[in-house]
């Protein structure tokens, strides 16, 4: 074997081991979107799936937040096994929604139920980015509005973590029903003396941001999370101005006035176990 041949094959091999190690890492990690550090999902779990470098906020799965923010096997699921159907048989759509269930192990872009919060009984409900953008077809909207039904017939307070690029195009003018459906469930909620607070998280978008994510008694947010109904760059080429600094994060709507509080994700469990205890006393 001539050395070139020699020196060829070790390249390859090393070329292989590369890859091998470029594919653990993609496996075993993710990369943050804003600085590009690589992290571990070990770490990701430990800090909440805040970037340990740059403190930037990554979506977090719903089961994650439900045990970052609940006391410790309190959730109890509500309205699982609810699958969306193709009512405007949108090509590919089922195929679409076979592989989010089984990469995701969930069988929609919202988890509902029960938990309790610092010893507070509440309903939750958490959107999930990952599913289909987090989008409101059908089922998201009708778990919303059972979940808020149920929270009503059992005297709990309802909390929802919103994280959605807005309404499923694949569902069309069912899709945008929701909208009007889950502002009248919660509005009936509230109506009833319910306490409802919001959590907006990045992103809260669309339809979503323009029904049941903007009508809480309380409404909180993630820092930095983008909150809006049409984008910026949407907006800044349908008027032709350069938008503010920061337009439509969670910190300048704090600062006018849209938001009631930004509350880093290791506060939050303690401030809404505050908020659900002073409704408690209140309600007492």
């Amino acid at each position: 074997m001539k050395v070139n041949d020699i020196f060829r094959q070790k390249r390859k091999q090393l070329d292989s081991y590369k890859y091998i190690r470029i594919k653990e890492l993609q496996e075993n990690s993710r990369e943050c979107p804003k600085c590009g550090k690589a992290i571990s999902y070990v770490d990701l779990k430990k800090y909440h799936y805040v970037c340990p470098e740059c403190q930037n906020y990554l979506p977090m799965p719903p089961r994650e937040r439900l045990a970052m923010i609940g006391d410790m096997d309190t959730f109890h699921e509500l309205f699982g096994g609810w699958k969306s159907k193709n009512p405007l048989e949108f090509p590919d759509y089922e195929r679409k929604l076979e592989a989010y269930q089984k990469k995701y192990k969930e069988e929609e872009a919202i988890l509902t139920g029960v938990i309790k919060i610092n010893g507070q009984l509440a309903a939750i409900g958490v959107m999930d980015s990952r599913f289909l953008m987090g989008s409101m077809g059908t089922v998201v909207g009708e778990k919303i509005s059972c979940l808020a039904e149920y929270a009503g017939k059992k005297k709990l307070p309802l909390i929802l973590f919103s994280a959605s690029g807005g309404a499923r195009m694949q569902e069309g003018l069912f899709s945008l029903m929701q909208m009007a459906k889950t502002s009248a469930a919660i509005e009936k909620f509230k109506d009833g003396g319910g306490l409802y607070i919001s959590c907006l998280t990045n992103p809260t978008t669309g339809g979503v941001s323009a029904s049941f994510a903007n009508l809480g008694d309380i409404i909180l947010a993630e820092p930095d999370a983008l909150i809006c109904f049409a984008g910026p760059r949407v907006i800044e080429q349908t008027i032709g101005q350069t938008l503010p600094e920061g337009f439509q994060r969670s910190e300048f709507l704090l600062d006018h006035g849209m938001l009631d509080l930004v509350v880093d994700r290791d506060h939050l469990k303690d401030t809404m176990g505050r908020l659900l205890a002073m409704h408690q006393k209140t309600r007492g």
